[in-house]
């Protein structure tokens, strides 16, 4: 396995608040890594730190060997990386169809389009019934898998998560995190922030546990969720 991403020493404010702390982690090719911790963590701004949408004061993000931190976010999305926004944020005015054609913009192949909307209603047969209806109309678990299904018309070789399971029912949130695994096996590298620890930890290889700001534990997803303080914390245990 190659390493994908790098995160070094990431330093992020909010005007006079030191959100993140000299944060440091890596995801490989190929694996899903999850960051979790409680609200308020940090987690949502380190993805929206790589993605390119916050500027960090210090620190190194490199994705495939190249500096992101220079890059602007339309850029970072054209290098393959996507993200599938907290509170899914889908185009509730448009069609199901047309959102996942938003999820494309910044595509030049244009040509691919058929075998890709195929690939994606394969792993969400949900969409391709209600591929004419308005975005708006439809229920949480599928306006978070049209955020799932437009952030993979981008192509992306790297998957942004935050927070899919929010708002969602417990069968749901099953649904959501097994078509995340799917995703996975088709080979598509997956960062995730996800406050439902437990589930998060079940689907991932290896976990990073956030406490304001910092990095207060890591290690493989499996191990730690054995760790009697993880499991106090973060696992009701």
């Amino acid at each position: 396995m190659s390493e994908m991403l790098r995160v070094k020493d990431l330093h992020v404010y909010y005007d006079a608040i030191h959100a993140i702390k000299g944060v440091s982690f890596d995801v490989q090719e190929g694996e899903i890594v999850t960051l979790i911790g409680a609200n308020g963590a940090g987690k949502t701004t380190i993805l929206q730190a790589i993605s390119g949408l916050l500027k960090p004061k210090e620190g190194e993000i490199d994705f495939l060997g190249e500096n992101l931190l220079a890059l602007p976010a339309h850029t970072i999305v054209r290098r393959g990386v996507a993200q599938v926004p907290e509170g899914r944020r889908i185009f509730s005015q448009l069609t199901v169809q047309e959102n996942l054609e938003m999820g494309a913009f910044s595509r030049k192949d244009t040509r691919n389009f058929s075998k890709d909307y195929e690939m994606i209603f394969e792993h969400l047969p949900r969409l391709k019934e209600r591929r004419k209806q308005m975005a708006g109309t439809l229920s949480g678990g599928e306006q978070q898998m049209l955020a799932i299904g437009r952030a993979l018309m981008s192509k992306p070789k790297m998957l942004l998560l935050d927070e899919p399971s929010m708002g969602l029912s417990p069968i749901l949130v099953q649904e959501i995190f097994h078509i995340i695994e799917n995703v996975n096996k088709t080979g598509m590298t997956v960062l995730l922030v996800e406050q439902n620890a437990k589930m998060a930890l079940k689907i991932a290889s290896r976990a990073y546990v956030l406490e304001t700001g910092k990095i207060a534990m890591s290690g493989d997803a499996g191990e730690l969720a054995k760790d009697p303080k993880v499991q106090e914390a973060y696992l009701g245990g």
